[in-house]
């Protein structure tokens, strides 16, 4: 497709007017997912929650066979929330009511910028700002190299869902999506917070939406996955769930793989509106988000495990077993899945069978989830403090 507008501009008289209409009907017809890869994690960088638009899960990035402590910097509250690293710096929020700035190479802190709230929503940084909300019903953008406050917004009600991004109508311009507990979901400009459009749900959006192909899909404590168009925020669909969902939703194509309240995960079709197969274990909530490869799902679970499951059939290959609840949400990093849990512990096991590689005991729940970059793995723990593992010198 590419080669084709490559030619269709060459040809054309007016290329001013050509150039416009040409990244408009890409961002229409490939949608977030393609455009997206030029702000998606990279080696170097993890930008966003879930990694990109589509909420993945998957990260290109090299990890250490047996990772040391780095570092670690103490808050002055709970970290749930997940960082996303960009340009040697760590971004992430914590129940101190602060967004912090901290540099991935020792952890010192670069700046620090206090809330009106708790922060549990995970940061997007994106074109130079630090975007994320509190659970004080605000939304900030922020100076991603300063901290200063660019602008703001107010919500009806807290703010959980992590910030998405999708190319604006005329195709150069770049919006942000993000949902409250005000039962909206918010299409915003990124440079001045100006409003594009609200879509109204019927109750809590906890979760953050994924985006793929210029749809957005989400579910919500009203038991239904939402599809809406991002460019205007139509309504294209709505499909029945079975229970309420609090987790995110990771997008392959018009696929969405997203868990319930009521045991189970799901793969839904949201070009056909219909749910293809369903996944359920024992009768414990999926409140874990899932990270999708190419042949897998892998998903955190209440009852305690880890589980992977063909992306095919929803067939289980394996499950690893931890301590404690596993609402952190998996990330895959080459053949090696990281995933956090109640048990207090960081896991590192083998994607093909489920074997243990390696762990580190935090000694207090984990329910934040991995960030992971070349040679350094990043996660909060609900002792309020970050930390950060890296190979031995």
């Amino acid at each position: 497709m590419l080669r084709l507008w490559i030619a269709f501009l060459r040809y054309s008289p007016n290329l001013g007017v050509m150039i416009r209409i040409a990244l408009l009907a890409m961002a229409i017809a490939i949608g977030a997912e393609g455009l997206g890869s030029l702000r998606a994690a990279t080696g170097s960088s993890w930008p966003m929650f879930r990694g990109d638009p589509a909420q993945s899960g998957v990260s290109p990035a090299r990890i250490p066979e047996a990772p040391v402590l780095k570092w670690r910097f103490k808050t002055g509250g709970a970290v749930s929330a997940t960082a996303a690293i960009v340009d040697g710096a760590v971004f992430i929020g914590s129940a101190d009511s602060n967004v912090l700035c901290l540099s991935l190479s020792d952890g010192s802190k670069r700046w620090s910028f206090q809330t009106g709230g708790p922060v549990e929503a995970s940061p997007l940084v994106l074109d130079g700002r630090v975007l994320i909300g509190d659970t004080l019903t605000n939304f900030f953008a922020l100076d991603a190299k300063t901290g200063s406050k660019l602008w703001s917004r107010g919500f009806d009600d807290k703010i959980k869902s992590s910030a998405n991004w999708v190319i604006g109508t005329n195709g150069t311009s770049t919006n942000i999506l993000v949902g409250g507990y005000d039962f909206r979901l918010y299409s915003l400009e990124v440079n001045t917070g100006k409003s594009n459009w609200v879509y109204e749900t019927g109750n809590y959006i906890n979760g953050s939406p994924a985006i793929s192909r210029g749809r957005t899909a989400f579910g919500g404590c009203d038991a239904i996955v939402h599809v809406v168009d991002v460019l205007g925020g139509k309504k294209l669909r709505e499909i029945e769930a079975g229970a309420y969902i609090a987790a995110s939703g990771a997008m392959e194509g018009n696929l969405l793989y997203v868990g319930h309240y009521e045991n189970e995960l799901l793969c839904v079709d949201v070009e056909e509106g219909k749910i293809l197969w369903k996944y359920r274990d024992r009768a414990f909530p999926f409140m874990s988000s899932p990270a999708v490869t190419t042949n897998r799902v892998l998903i955190g679970s209440r009852d305690k495990r880890l589980h992977c499951i063909q992306r095919t059939d929803g067939k289980p290959v394996w499950t690893f077993p931890t301590r404690g609840k596993v609402e952190s949400s998996p990330v895959v990093a080459g053949d090696r899945v990281l995933v956090g849990s109640d048990d207090g512990r960081l896991y590192i096991v083998s994607l093909a069978d489920g074997q243990e590689r390696w762990h580190y005991d935090l000694g207090q729940p984990v329910q934040s989830s991995p960030a992971v970059v070349d040679g350094h793995i990043v996660i909060g723990c609900d002792d309020g403090f970050v930390y950060c593992f890296a190979a031995p010198r």
